[in-house]
């Protein structure tokens, strides 16, 4: 009995991880579909706020309490660009499942491929904001590393090709 029960509660967290890997997207018709369910994320300040050697300076200039203060601020704005990371990861998720089922064999390529990049990043940037809440707690740890802005900067080049290719006439690259 107690495996049985194991093995259930196991399966129900593996639906559950899956279920939140993939995120909540909803059908991407067009791009206009697209544009409404993206985020904006201005990668260069995503950059700034990651950037070991911003925080050296704050480190060198400010007190420590001043710095643990804006360590903070810093902190909070960059959890908020990683929850925009994870929502746009799983917009593309959804639009790279559905390319998958294209008959267009370019098409149905390049949709894998965004699938298999965006689940990637969605499950980093789960990671990412555990530590960023461990580090408002503990300011002065390691900041979290540029790699997420390039991975999502990486990704979103991929939505755009895909973009093209499903929708040539249509403009989708404005989206991202």
């Amino acid at each position: 009995m107690s495996t049985i029960f194991i093995i259930l509660f196991a399966l129900l967290v593996a639906l559950f991880l899956m279920r939140q890997a993939k995120g909540r997207a909803f059908g991407i018709k067009n791009s206009e579909d697209l544009r409404s369910q993206l985020r904006l994320v201005d990668i260069e300040a995503f950059r700034n706020l990651t950037d070991a050697g911003q925080e050296k300076f704050l480190q060198a200039n400010l007190s420590g309490r001043e710095c643990r203060k804006v360590q903070r601020r810093r902190l909070r704005a960059t959890l908020a660009y990683v929850s925009c990371v994870a929502q746009n990861t799983a917009v593309l998720i959804k639009m790279g499942e559905d390319a998958r089922r294209s008959s267009d064999a370019s098409v149905a390529d390049a949709g894998t491929k965004l699938v298999n990049s965006a689940l990637r990043l969605r499950l980093q940037t789960f990671q990412l904001k555990a530590k960023i809440y461990v580090q408002i707690i503990y300011p002065g740890m390691q900041t979290p590393s540029l790699e997420l802005a390039n991975q999502y900067e990486q990704m979103t080049r991929q939505g755009i090709l895909l973009g093209r290719l499903q929708y040539p006439a249509r403009g989708v690259s404005s989206a991202f």
